[in-house]
């Protein structure tokens, strides 16, 4: 009579329980998760504090991100940010990411915004042909004033030795530029 082979860990396995516990996941992609999900609260609870006010989440999550801000003691963080990755397994996982997401554009673009207004600072202050190019593109300028700013901006920049501080007229122009580049 052939042997039947013995129970494994005293539970009866039949050719169909097999596909079913494939379908579950593996203590280690459980594990990828959690954390996966506590790294995207750290993310949430370094936004500011007008984004976190008004990203949507339930209400518990949302206090234990504020007492993780509060939290001080090392120990007390990481314990705490445990326990924001567990609360995010109820929460809807894209509206966190989307609202991370929109934070680390918009500053990636007033970063942009701020490279582009130094760039035409130089422009302007190195050459007359790029003040003629600012105002076709910007027609609504005020060119007189823009016009002043720049060659005082010249006055200044011809006296400094190169590693001087830039002066005021320097810095009165970037903020003349700014929130015309800024600008729909």
């Amino acid at each position: 009579m052939p042997r039947r082979a013995a129970p494994h860990r005293g539970i009866d396995v039949h050719y169909g329980d097999i596909a079913e516990e494939d379908e579950r996941p593996s203590k280690s992609a459980l594990k990828r998760q959690s954390h996966d999900l506590q790294s995207l609260g750290l993310e949430v609870a370094e936004l500011s504090e007008a984004r976190l006010a008004a990203t949507e989440m339930p209400e518990p999550l949302r206090e234990a991100i504020l007492e993780y801000r509060r939290t001080k003691s090392h120990e007390g963080r990481r314990r705490q940010l445990q326990y924001v990755g567990k609360l995010m397994r109820s929460a809807d996982e894209a509206v966190l990411r989307e609202a991370v997401s929109a934070a680390k554009l918009g500053s990636a673009k007033e970063t942009l915004a701020l490279h582009e207004a130094e760039r035409w600072r130089a422009e302007l202050i190195a050459n007359d042909e790029a003040l003629n190019r600012w105002m076709q593109d910007h027609p609504d300028t005020d060119s007189q004033q823009l016009r002043s700013l720049v060659r005082q901006a010249r006055r200044d920049a011809t006296g400094l030795a190169p590693e001087a501080r830039q002066p005021k007229s320097h810095r009165e122009l970037f903020q003349f530029l700014k929130p015309l580049l800024s600008a729909p």
